[in-house]
């Protein structure tokens, strides 16, 4: 073979599509792209390099002779078919919640834990997409400093509640415009008692509400970070805490994000100077010409952007900083794609 048989689950969606402009655009050895979604997508036809290849239905054969799969349909058919995908000798990069807190199956970040692929057995989880882009950019902060404690406010855009979502936001927000009623039906978790307008109102809850009053985004953050960054998802080495908006913004999460580290001698210029140097990472941060990152400017590109980087004036040793990121590109599409890329330059995915 000349390259590896690529099955994408979930295809036809916002992340789906996505994947398949990322293993486009990849350096990884490609032989055949298999596209899988559920029984009303199939039949739809989508391009690959040029090449039109009709959607199938998700079944357990779908995965026969396939390589790697990447799955971003939900957690239900994640947990449904990825050990089928598994059992016939496919590698898993799944883009849910289905196995990201497993203890026996990595959640990796590949500027962050690579290393952590090592031992995989068949799975690999990639994690939630505001935890992505808030630990690209400690990562290279913990290094160089160590890290104590993270406090971070998110700003999250609709689409990642999904393209119906999606719909929703602009639907409400032509009838906020023309003066008339809005009916929400999926907004801040579609599985809740109440929905609530997203148009022109920032949600503060993001999925169900949990013990202690966090909702399950909120949790989602504290663990994962604690499972990327320090190996165990309850470690204490590291205190994080997290509340998690929707705001009405389509694509691409921001970040306030409020760190402490270990080196009291560490300035906002050191922190500046080890993020520019950080892979996947760009600084933008020039308050005397208002240069800082934004959500559309962060539209369609791989990296994390940071920004507003300065000493938080109450307590030493502390910082703020502005994190912005594609919440579809790296915060699902472009990391999956790239944990392939390491599996196979680590040489655990085989022909």
């Amino acid at each position: 073979m000349s390259g590896y048989r690529v099955a994408v689950v979930g295809a036809t969606g916002a992340v789906g599509t996505r994947m398949i402009q990322m293993l486009e655009e990849t350096s990884l050895p490609i032989e055949s792209v298999r596209l899988l979604a559920s029984s009303r997508s199939a039949g739809k036809q989508l391009k690959f390099n040029g090449q039109t290849i009709t959607v199938e239905e998700t079944t357990p054969e779908s995965f026969e002779e396939v390589d790697l799969a990447l799955f971003s349909a939900g957690g239900g058919v994640s947990k449904q078919f990825v050990p089928e995908a598994v059992k016939r000798g496919a590698v898993v990069v799944d883009n849910t919640s289905a196995f990201r807190m497993d203890p026996k199956i990595p959640l990796v970040v590949p500027e962050v834990n690579p290393e952590a692929m090592e031992n995989h057995q068949g799975i690999i989880a990639n994690p939630n997409c505001s935890t992505i882009q808030m630990v690209v950019a400690l990562e290279p902060i913990k290094k160089a400093f160590g890290l104590k404690q993270v406090v971070v406010t998110t700003f999250q855009a609709v689409s990642g509640a999904g393209q119906r979502a999606l719909n929703e936001l602009e639907e409400e927000s032509q009838e906020v415009l023309n003066n008339e009623a809005v009916d929400p039906q999926i907004l801040p978790a579609a599985g809740d008692k109440k929905h609530y307008q997203i148009a022109f109102n920032p949600l503060p809850q993001i999925d169900v509400f949990e013990d202690e009053g966090y909702t399950h985004e909120e949790w989602k953050m504290i663990h994962e970070t604690k499972k990327i960054m320090l190996g165990e998802m309850n470690d204490s080495a590291i205190k994080v805490t997290a509340t998690c908006v929707r705001v009405p913004v389509p694509v691409a999460h921001s970040e306030e994000v409020y760190f402490e580290v270990e080196d009291q001698n560490a300035t906002a210029d050191d922190i500046r100077r080890v993020l520019s140097e950080a892979d996947g990472v760009v600084v933008q941060d020039d308050p005397e010409h208002q240069i800082y990152p934004q959500a559309v400017n962060a539209v369609g590109k791989k990296d994390v952007f940071v920004g507003r980087i300065r000493p938080d004036q109450e307590n030493e040793g502390s910082f703020h900083m502005w994190n912005v990121s594609d919440n579809l590109l790296k915060g699902a599409a472009w990391n999956s794609v790239e944990i392939a890329e390491k599996l196979h330059e680590q040489g655990l995915l085989h022909l």
